[in-house]
């Protein structure tokens, strides 16, 4: 047995703070006679239908004062999120309230939830599996309505069907080989060598498949840091505001304005993004600039894009070659702004050719030193013009068009993708044992390694340990 949960447990499940309802959930074999003790309504706990909500008020037993007026919900096992019987009782969100009635529950019986212990009970329960589980905190910490849309399929078991599936051929070929070996005079139906193999193949193109979902499920699930880099005033700040939508950073005309890092999340095609704005880079005297363009290189090393920002009205400076050579090796887009300044001078070619003198030292200068294929857009802060066509060339970038979540199982999480790929190995072993004509006893040593690995996903063959560390992540209360 993993773990005991005799306990019954209560916590408050709404956010600290002020607001118009808060929850306290209690979950366990004595949460309608703990819950008995506090609450007063028209009807006893006891005589309430399962599923079922009472308006009452909350006692104190000690000296019977009123502590706040709620609605109680009774759920009887084993059709609740834990299996187990479950109150909820939803108050008035005052701080002082919910931790008043917490404290009643603990006095009267219950225990304080871990964090993450109603899940975890969940999961124990055989309600959900361990994968399933884990997407209960992707869909609460998801940041844009895709990434809640995955975890929520996630939640549904549409990974956990692809993983058990696959696992269930793997231990339907152990069962087979052993009856080959095992019987091998009797009538039984036996497998050979050639049909392990081909079976195997089979599997590890599902197997690759889904891995190769990762590169797209980690960035709805984690998001991407973008870095908005370039000499000073060359509209770094500009490009900030315009993206989240308000006055994020302060513009000026003065040059340097910007002297520290500041950090936005927003959501761009569905992407989760850290859009960090930057000091400008150049030569400075001044102390506290450079400390700040200090921090903008280092930025840009962790960056995993970085928007390179040119003045079109000023043309392509050599603090300008220098940044660009700078950021050679990085993922970039190069956004050549203020053309509305240019339109003034004849500068802007509105066909968006490349036949002005920046365009054509710029195009030269990356086909020389700037060797990675480069986006470049040409864009006006003040007009607008070019935003559209960069939020979109940032979703090809990473996500490499519309993510169709509908269709196929999506593997978002790092623990899931190196499991994923320890299985992968234990599938290539066992296929690389046939071609070099190795027993097939042997190459069932690896196919258990692979039906191991993928139970640790789904929680059929996984530790204690692991159990409790992946939890200990949750939110208290859920």
């Amino acid at each position: 047995m993993l773990y005991k949960n005799e306990d019954t447990i209560a916590a408050i499940s709404t956010p600290f703070g002020s607001g118009g309802i808060g929850i306290i959930r209690i979950s366990g074999d004595k949460a309608f006679e703990i819950a008995e003790k506090v609450f007063r309504g028209k009807k006893k706990i006891k005589d309430m239908k399962s599923h079922t909500i009472n308006y009452g008020k909350i006692i104190d037993p000690s000296d019977n004062s009123v502590i706040d007026e709620v609605l109680l919900s009774k759920m009887n096992k084993p059709y609740t999120y834990t299996r187990e019987d479950v109150v909820e009782i939803n108050c008035h969100s005052g701080p002082v309230v919910l931790k008043k009635i917490l404290e009643l529950l603990i006095k009267t019986g219950a225990r304080l939830a871990e964090p993450g212990e109603f899940t975890k009970r969940a999961f124990l329960n055989g309600r959900i599996d361990l994968s399933q589980a884990e997407a209960v905190m992707d869909i609460i910490n998801a940041k844009t309505f895709k990434s809640s849309k995955v975890a929520l399929q996630q939640l549904e078991g549409r990974l956990s069907h692809k993983i058990k599936e696959i696992r269930n051929e793997l231990i339907e070929l152990i069962a087979k080989i052993e009856v080959t070996l095992d019987y091998p005079e009797e009538d039984v139906d036996k497998i050979t060598e050639e049909e392990v193999y081909f079976s195997l193949k089979k599997l590890k193109i599902k197997l690759k498949e889904l891995l190769e979902s990762f590169d797209k499920g980690k960035i709805l699930r984690e998001g991407i840091s973008i870095v908005i880099a370039g000499r000073p005033n060359v509209g770094k700040s500009s490009l900030l505001n315009e993206l989240t939508g308000y006055n994020r950073a302060i513009v000026t005309e003065i040059p340097g304005t910007t002297r520290d890092i500041i950090e936005e999340y927003i959501n761009i095609n569905g992407i989760p993004v850290r859009l960090i704005d930057t000091a400008g880079i150049r030569e400075t005297r001044d102390v506290v600039e450079k400390i700040g363009v200090g921090l903008t290189k280092e930025a840009i090393n962790k960056a995993d894009l970085v928007i390179m920002m040119l003045d079109y009205s000023e043309g392509l400076t050599d603090e300008d070659i220098e940044i660009l050579k700078t950021i050679r090796e990085k993922k970039k887009i190069i956004l050549i702004n203020k053309i509305d300044l240019a339109e003034n001078t004849d500068k802007y070619d509105t066909d968006d050719s490349i036949d002005s003198e920046i365009d054509s030292k710029l195009m030269e200068l990356l086909e020389l030193n700037i060797p990675n294929s480069t986006r470049i857009i040409k864009t006006s802060m003040i007009k607008g013009i070019g935003l559209n066509e960069l939020e979109e060339e940032i979703a090809r970038m990473f996500l490499g068009g519309e993510i169709e979540s509908t269709a196929d199982a999506m593997v978002t999480n790092i623990r899931h993708a190196e499991l994923i790929q320890k299985t992968l190995e234990n599938i290539e072993y066992a296929i690389s044992a046939y071609e070099n004509q190795i027993p097939l006893d042997c190459m069932t040593v690896d196919i258990r390694n692979a039906v191991y690995h993928l139970g640790e996903i789904t929680g059929e063959s996984v530790s204690e340990e692991i159990i409790n560390e992946i939890f200990s992540r949750f939110c208290l209360g859920k």
